[in-house]
């Protein structure tokens, strides 16, 4: 049974934090702990860019979904996170027009990302697919054990609570699709996130736009963070958050356009940009 203290004319429930304000640092720096349970550490969580994949239609997807029904048939437990793309850029455009507010804009982005995951779970069906409501977080496990393949949308679930971004970043929402994805995958506990994108990986600057550009193929989250590309194809977010996790062990970057890059990544190959948590010397990390 719980014990109760009330010497200072108020009632508490007696526990380390019962009279501390949780907003004092010294306070907060107490609660640290050495780890953190992982509730679904053996899932892969697979994110499928709106305009990389999405966008380029069925020469593009349906490779894409073959390549993961054969995944599910080797029993990888796998979650699939998708993005909104092109229609999520004429959307915001719109709501800009109209001077919505940021959190307003967020809850739109979510919308568009939805149909997509309605699209890809309608390929996915007879393999088991699911849509997981944006409401329904928890639900994820459940179909996990139950033998189906959850899709997800990879905006994070701020919805209206976005928080504003500072006045000289604009009114978009700062916590993108890849970051919404990183945090899917470290709130449940998964190590290993793989971003399908149209490129071969993560470059020192933008390959569309620079000929000479360099593919980072293996790389530690300090030595980026050290050095971090003017142009990203993941969200700088994402890198912030990567810092401070406890379970996201291995951020991988693939090109979806090329035969059986997910499958290798799924099988723990180091295919296109391999980004690792831990501080220590990278292998070929900047090798192109």
């Amino acid at each position: 049974m719980s014990e109760f203290e009330t010497d200072d004319g108020r009632t508490h429930i007696k526990s380390p934090l019962m009279r501390e304000s949780l907003v004092d640092r010294r306070v907060i720096a107490r609660t640290h702990s050495a780890g953190e349970f992982a509730i679904l550490p053996d899932v892969v969580l697979i994110g499928l860019g709106g305009q990389s994949i999405f966008d380029r239609g069925k020469e593009a997807l349906l490779p894409v979904v073959a390549e993961l029904s054969a995944a599910r048939l080797k029993k990888h437990r796998m979650v699939i996170g998708v993005g909104g793309g092109t229609r999520v850029r004429h959307t915001i455009s719109i709501a800009l027009d109209l001077g919505l507010p940021t959190g307003g804009v967020a809850q739109l982005v979510g919308a568009m990302e939805e149909a997509n995951a309605v699209l890809l779970n309608a390929l996915l069906a007879k393999h088991g697919s699911i849509v997981m409501q944006r409401e329904h977080f928890w639900e994820l496990p459940l179909y996990l054990e139950s033998g189906m393949l959850p899709i997800v949308i990879s905006i994070p679930p701020y919805h209206f609570w976005e928080p504003p971004p500072p006045a000289a970043d604009g009114p978009l929402p700062t916590h993108g699709s890849d970051f919404g994805l990183f945090m899917h995958a470290e709130v449940l506990g998964m190590r290993h996130v793989i971003f399908v994108k149209d490129e071969d990986g993560l470059y020192d600057k933008d390959p569309k736009k620079h000929a000479g550009a360099k593919l980072i193929r293996r790389i530690t989250l300090p030595e980026l963070l050290a050095n971090m590309p003017d142009e990203m194809i993941l969200d700088r977010q994402l890198f912030g958050a990567f810092r401070t996790s406890r379970h996201v062990e291995k951020v991988q970057i693939v090109n979806g356009l090329e035969p059986r890059q997910i499958t290798a990544a799924l099988a723990g190959e180091d295919v296109g940009t391999v980004i690792t948590r831990e501080a220590r010397a990278a292998e070929g990390a900047r090798g192109g």
